[in-house]
């Protein structure tokens, strides 16, 4: 087993724990989901959203697209 693996191993258990955590927890704003939602500005319906939100989102997307893509073609994308 390499380093690498380790460290990923060990980043997706700490991932696990501080999730739990928040979920445990239940406190409004403490879950990764909660905090992408605040920084990409999806979280209060009917806020007026201008181009900075816009853009967010818009990165957002494009990142997860692009991820999408990189993870089904093996890397290609």
């Amino acid at each position: 087993m390499s380093v690498y693996t380790v460290l990923w191993i060990g980043w997706g258990l700490y991932f696990a724990v501080v999730e739990g955590i928040a979920l445990f927890n239940s406190k409004p704003g403490d879950t990764l989901s909660e905090h992408i939602w605040a920084w990409f500005g999806t979280a209060k319906a009917g806020k007026p959203v201008n181009g900075w939100a816009r853009f967010r989102r818009f990165a957002l997307l494009a990142f997860m697209a692009w991820l999408t893509l990189h993870f089904m073609t093996g890397g290609r994308v």
